[in-house]
């Protein structure tokens, strides 16, 4: 099978590699008054026409670029696999995987024709259309996320019929594109809480609370760090955040480091990567939501996690590092989608790095590290943002000095907060938490009095609404009893 597959392999590659290019120049060459033109009108105003306003253009070109992103996002999953497992082979001092192709390079074909060929378990009482539903519902949102993603400039192509075309390597320039990536990535998350419910697994159910608990405390934070991009920008459209950062200097992750730093923690949590892959954890979970998935059902779920690596690190790149813009690329924009593509990979191998050095995060601590630390750190760098954006229009000096003080107030805050150490019974007062009142029910302590009386409180509407519901429960079966009485009853003696 492995050498079949190889065989498929290498005449789609010959085909695309080599007869393609060869086509192309054979008709370039036969149509050479058709090159002269195209060079001689290259700069003629007229012959200049955006894709858009074109009817043929506008209808192909969006259905062409889904084709080509299609392509390259699945090509980047099935590799960004391999070079997890490359780069934690270097950190753990082992080796890789070098035995399928050149160093291992076909490697990740024949894992997916291995997943293909296997078979597919459905355990017995399982949810069956939610079951099935659920790597779907992981999988497809992803996708979206790459839609309103500008990938470079408009490249400018000719044609046939002598005229220059201004194609966007963007699907969607939309007003609100990144509340549309909010959305899209909320969408995603259930498809691991689905998959949780739905696999009758009790390993599986605490998979997907964990992912649904941490998608709340994590994406509060997401939400007010990709608020902050706006606010400068003045806009939602990531197309027009890209664009004010045409230089490094000019990189959002220079005017508010706080809050791309935040974002960047925040995407590892919303990936589920480690050290925030608690809705997965072998060690107390076995696989956590993917305990009862085998074949390619597996395969969506794990393609959904690499393809989310690569949408998040889209998204940060746009919102905070000059997207696809770097020194060369105004002036030679087929270098966009080439710069896009090397900071892409940058933040995948410091994805990967992260994995194969820092330990899991224990799930209480992730809760309150989300909400007592993050959350506080996001609300302040929107009012830093806030401030700058003010202080910008009244005295550019004053905006320098202001975020340098931010700036320098939060670096020498974070080393002081992360250098102190704390005591030892400090410590341990922190880890013994059966001194709790709300664990141990300890009655006559603050925390008991006021758990009661919070509950006793909530629960006064509550009965008061069963009370409601069970009355007109009893006036029902009454006035049913009732109209059964009286009903006029056919019998078979005669009479009515």
């Amino acid at each position: 099978m492995n050498k079949q597959l190889l065989i498929l392999i290498g005449i789609v590659a010959f085909i695309a590699l080599v007869v393609v290019p060869v086509g192309l120049i054979a008709a370039l060459v036969l149509n050479f008054q058709t090159v002269v033109d195209w060079i001689a009108t290259s700069n003629d105003p007229t012959r200049i026409i955006d894709c858009y306003d074109n009817a043929t253009c506008a209808i192909a070109w969006p259905i062409v670029w889904t084709l080509i992103l299609a392509l390259l996002i699945i090509t980047g999953f099935a590799y960004t696999t391999l070079l997890e497992r490359k780069i934690l082979a270097f950190l753990q001092k082992r080796v890789g995987p070098n035995r399928v192709g050149p160093g291992g390079f076909m490697q990740p074909a024949a894992d997916a024709v291995k997943l293909i060929f296997k078979e597919v378990i459905v355990p017995d009482g399982v949810d069956r259309p939610v079951f099935f539903l659920a790597p779907i519902l992981k999988t497809i949102p992803v996708l979206f996320i790459f839609a309103v993603i500008p990938f470079g400039p408009a490249l400018r192509f000719p044609w046939f019929d002598g005229n220059w075309y201004n194609l966007p390597l963007t699907l969607a320039d939309v007003n609100v594109a990144v509340l549309f990536i909010l959305g899209i990535t909320s969408i995603g998350t259930y498809g691991i809480v689905l998959a949780g419910w739905a696999s009758n697994n009790k390993y599986s159910m605490l998979g997907g609370l964990r992912a649904s608990a941490q998608m709340i405390s994590y994406e509060l934070t997401m939400g007010l760090t990709m608020a902050v991009p706006v606010m400068i920008a003045g806009s939602m459209s990531v197309y027009d955040i890209v664009n004010i950062q045409k230089y490094p200097w000019d990189w959002l992750v220079f005017q508010n480091p706080l809050a791309a730093g935040i974002l960047l923690i925040a995407l590892f949590a919303e990936t589920s990567r480690a050290p925030f892959d608690l809705v997965e954890a072998e060690q107390e979970l076995t696989a956590g939501f993917m305990t009862e998935y085998s074949a390619m059902q597996f395969a969506m779920f794990m393609m959904a996690e690499y393809m989310g690596m690569i949408a998040v690190s889209a998204v940060i790149i746009s919102l905070y590092f000059g997207g696809y813009h770097f020194l060369p690329v105004d002036s030679m924009p087929i270098l966009g989608p080439l710069v896009f593509g090397i900071k892409i990979f940058l933040f995948l191998c410091f994805f990967i790095w992260v994995r194969g050095t820092l330990p899991r995060i224990r799930y209480d601590r992730l809760m309150a590290f989300g909400w007592k630390v993050l959350l506080p750190l996001a609300l302040v760098s929107v009012v830093w943002s806030s401030i700058a954006v003010v202080l910008r229009e009244s005295s550019f000096t004053l905006y320098v000095v202001v975020s340098v003080i931010f700036f320098l107030v939060i670096v020498v805050g974070g080393l002081f907060f992360l250098s102190r150490g704390g005591t030892k019974d400090e410590v341990e007062k922190e880890e013994n938490i059966y001194d709790d009142p709300v664990i141990t029910g300890r009655q006559s302590s603050p925390g008991w009095i006021a758990l009661n009386l919070v509950g006793g409180l909530l629960a006064i509407p509550f009965a008061l609404v069963e009370g409601l519901i069970n009355g007109l429960e009893k006036f029902g079966d009454a006035t049913a009893g009732n109209s059964d009485e009286t009903a006029i009853v056919p019998s078979d003696k005669g009479g009515d």
